[in-house]
């Protein structure tokens, strides 16, 4: 008896959440929900794309990039853990273990939270600095290749301004 087997194909997925109605359910909307779908897919395929490339460089990845990227903001290069672990999209287990690496590389350094001994803090060395600011000319190119193509300036705005919404606390105007 031949029995075929359907395989998942996750391009079909993602075209049947990006362009057929889904499903409103409560308080969510149809396009809400699809936007959703959008967003998670998207990100997916793009940083997908963008740390292969990065890989394929020997560039720092994604997340080691974001770490320094954040230390460069903070106020003498130095953030708590926590402090660290809410800036960033990693889980706290997974920014350990990332910022061992770093320091390993001596990209960052742990000390003790001078102000509350039972925490550390991460502090950006000047490699890490230096390694944060040699990779931005590939990330750049790589971003503009991989994600700056498919939008107008104005489009990019207006993403932008979307996304920020909720991390500002906005809410659309009700038209």
């Amino acid at each position: 008896m031949n029995k075929s087997v359907e395989l998942f194909d996750a391009n079909i997925a993602r075209k049947k959440i990006c362009e057929e109605e889904v499903c409103a359910h409560g308080n969510l909307s149809a396009p809400a929900h699809r936007a959703w779908g959008a967003l998670l897919l998207s990100h997916a395929h793009w940083t997908a794309r963008i740390e292969k490339r990065l890989g394929e460089l020997g560039a720092l990845s994604l997340e080691a990039y974001d770490v320094l990227l954040i230390l460069s903001y903070a106020p003498n290069g130095r953030l708590k853990m926590g402090e660290l672990y809410d800036a960033v999209t990693l889980s706290r287990s997974g920014l350990t273990r990332l910022v061992d690496r770093l320091e390993r590389d001596g990209l960052v350094r742990r000390e003790v939270c001078p102000n509350d001994r039972r925490s550390f803090e991460a502090i950006l060395t000047d490699e890490g600095e230096a390694a944060r600011a040699r990779c931005w000319p590939l990330y750049a190119e790589i971003l503009a290749d991989e994600f700056a193509r498919f939008f107008s300036d104005n489009d990019a705005i207006q993403l932008a301004r979307l996304l920020e919404r909720p991390l500002k606390g906005e809410s659309p105007t009700k038209v």
